[in-house]
């Protein structure tokens, strides 16, 4: 995975992430994608995090993946 700087972070729309409002789990490319889903699935593993919010990430995450 590549190192997201946090300039480069913070130029990304919000679009780039798979929570935009909180700016969280950035999902710019497919290695961000993967991370972002085992990041939540850790989440929701140590109950920091919904059901309902994983669905909403892996959505958006395999969306990025499924990407040519």
């Amino acid at each position: 995975m590549a190192e997201l700087k946090a300039k480069t972070r913070d130029k990304l729309p919000a679009g780039d992430f798979a929570e935009p409002g909180k700016r969280a789990y950035p999902i710019e490319d497919k290695s961000h994608a993967r991370n972002a889903k085992a990041r939540a699935s850790q989440a929701v593993k140590a109950g920091r995090m919904s059901k309902a919010e994983e669905s909403k990430i892996d959505k958006k995450a395999d969306a990025v993946l499924k990407k040519g």
